[in-house]
């Protein structure tokens, strides 16, 4: 039975792309910089102490791929003597740090053209944006405007919102327009309704995502977002590997917020799933139900969106350390003729300056499929993957990218399928 398996660790970069000082990120190292927190005393808390330890990344090849992306060994780490893996780092084509772009590029297709942006830092949006906004969706107006992190202006201006009925409306860095509302207050349909004529209004501006960022609580000591959010993106530019999957009878389960990142383009079946603990649950629920030729795909968002974006550096560490403990569910349940995928769509160091993303590479680290243990070298695309895994799923080659799999891998039909432990 040919599967493939993909985990995105949503922000988890291993060291600055080489076009990084085209987007102020020169030295940015998300995975280098947590380590070294980590060995100097700064992420004792949430219930981790010491030096980073991610045994079961290392023995994927994690540190071995950092070690060749950047030139030195992160700090303070345990670095086995062989990896069990194939490893690699790869670079990013595409013409942003954004998700969509490092989504789609994973899976074959590189944005090359460049999204509209909201550079502002105030009064970010067109007044004519907004008024078109207000009216079509009968709004008494709006908060915000503005760029911001999502858990601080909702702290700031929940409470505005909640008594006057107008929702917070902001953005960053990345090509987005976010929408912040009270789940019982606004109302969470009525939400994903504006968030619908929102993405009608982006259009013509070429903004990649509308986020509706739902949140609950009585004040601003209370207020937490919630699992509801929902990405309005435009469509991928070219079937991805996801679509070209689907539309040759196979099956793509989207886990996380897959589904909303690609459009819904080429997917099968939907899970949603809140915390990482939950996501990792679906996914070993998923392998438990895939038939032939199935693409199981799992973004892990809060490395990204709870402790990059904050800045929390000792939650990053707590978060990778609980993720890689539950690795070993996920390696005994693979089949030999599965092929395992981790990797990242981009950086977010959260050492760094602001709280956008950073560009840099990204792991690559691979199980399964006749893949050798050792090196993969440096990639030139992150299509890499997703021309891996049309070479690995028997489909067309994508226009994009080399695959890294031996050419046996290609077999498609297998009989007798047996567990690879």
């Amino acid at each position: 039975m040919t599967r493939a398996i993909v985990l995105v660790l949503d922000s988890f970069g291993i060291g600055a792309a080489p076009d990084a000082a085209r987007f102020n990120d020169a030295g940015a190292d998300t995975l280098g910089h947590i380590a070294a927190a980590c060995t100097r005393g700064q992420c004792d808390a949430r219930g981790r102490r010491g030096p980073l330890a991610l045994p079961n990344l290392a023995r994927l090849g994690l540190f071995h791929a950092h070690h060749a992306s950047t030139g030195a060994w992160a700090e303070g780490v345990a670095v086995p003597e062989s990896a069990i893996g194939a490893w690699g780092h790869a670079r990013e084509l595409s013409s942003g740090k954004d998700t969509p772009s490092g989504h789609w590029e994973i899976a074959g297709v590189p944005v090359r053209s460049h999204w509209g942006y909201f550079l502002e830092e105030e009064n970010s949006f067109p007044a004519e944006l907004l008024e078109a906004l207000v009216r079509e969706a009968g709004l008494p107006g709006v908060l915000g405007d503005c760029h911001a992190s999502g858990t601080e202006i909702i702290a700031r201006l929940g409470e505005a919102h909640m008594a006057s009925g107008k929702p917070i409306v902001y953005t960053s860095a990345d090509s987005v327009f976010q929408i912040a509302a009270h789940e019982e207050a606004f109302g969470l349909e009525r939400l994903y309704a504006l968030c619908e004529v929102a993405r009608r209004l982006l259009e013509p501006y070429n903004i990649g995502r509308v986020i509706a960022r739902p949140f609950t609580g009585a004040d601003a000591a209370s207020f937490a977002r919630t699992a509801n959010r929902r990405d309005y993106s435009v469509e991928p530019p070219a079937p991805t590997v996801l679509q070209k999957l689907h539309d040759d009878g196979g099956t793509v389960v989207a886990i996380g917020k897959i589904a909303d990142i690609y459009a819904h383009c080429g997917i099968t079946r939907t899970v949603k799933a809140s915390g990482h603990d939950a996501l990792m649950d679906a996914t070993l629920e998923a392998l438990d139900d895939t038939v032939d030729r199935s693409l199981v795909m799992t973004n892990f968002v809060d490395f990204d969106m709870v402790h990059g974006h904050r800045r929390d550096v000792a939650g990053y560490a707590a978060a990778l350390e609980a993720f890689d403990a539950r690795l070993p569910e996920l390696l005994g349940r693979l089949d030999n003729d599965d092929l395992l995928v981790l990797t990242a769509d981009h950086g977010c160091d959260p050492t760094w300056a602001g709280t956008d993303h950073t560009r840099e590479h990204i792991p690559v680290l691979a199980l399964g499929a006749g893949l050798a243990p050792g090196s993969l070298g440096a990639r030139e695309t992150f299509a890499d993957i997703g021309q891996s895994l049309a070479t690995h799923l028997g489909l067309t080659p994508m226009d994009d990218g080399t695959s890294f799999l031996p050419s046996a891998s290609s077999s498609t039909t297998l009989s007798n399928p047996t567990r690879g432990h």
